[in-house]
């Protein structure tokens, strides 16, 4: 059994939403440490590789190692349904087929529920290597944003 809850949706909201373009359907490998998602874009040019260790969330348990195949379009806009505040848990079966997603409200007692049909995705899991990099680059996410997806800079002339 999986439970994972997070305590703000937008964390995985804006994640998802970052990698949506690159990946369609990939492996959520969920184990006692944590969730790692990786894949390659179709072009493989692209890697992404995402980790969430076990102390990221409010309360985390996995009883067996198991793979969450996600389309992740769909999961996007499951996502959607939920405010960035809300306290998002995720939960699946041994075994499990379906990936149930329960949003609840902090300030009030709205509560959401969503069962996400789960894919069986044949996807090899990555060796990356540990790598030294020369350079650190530190910015504000909104610059980083404006600059994948390719707007000029308004300086205001």
């Amino acid at each position: 059994m999986l439970e994972a809850k997070l305590l703000e949706a937008g964390t995985l909201k804006k994640l998802l939403d970052a990698i949506k373009e690159l990946v369609t359907d990939a492996n959520f490998e969920c184990n006692e440490e944590g969730i790692v998602l990786q894949a390659m874009d179709n072009s493989h040019v692209a890697l992404v590789s995402v980790k969430f260790s076990a102390p990221a969330f409010k309360r985390y348990r996995c009883d067996r190692p198991m793979p969450l195949g996600v389309n992740l379009t769909s999961l996007t806009k499951v996502l959607k349904c939920a405010k960035d505040d809300d306290i998002c848990t995720l939960k699946a079966a041994d075994e499990a087929d379906v990936l149930n997603l329960v949003y609840e409200a902090k300030n009030s007692d709205r509560i959401a529920e969503y069962d996400m049909k789960l894919m069986d995705i044949d996807a090899d899991t990555l060796q990356i290597p540990e790598t030294e990099y020369d350079a650190r680059v530190t910015m504000p996410s909104a610059e980083f944003t404006r600059i994948v997806r390719g707007r000029p800079l308004c300086l205001g002339w």
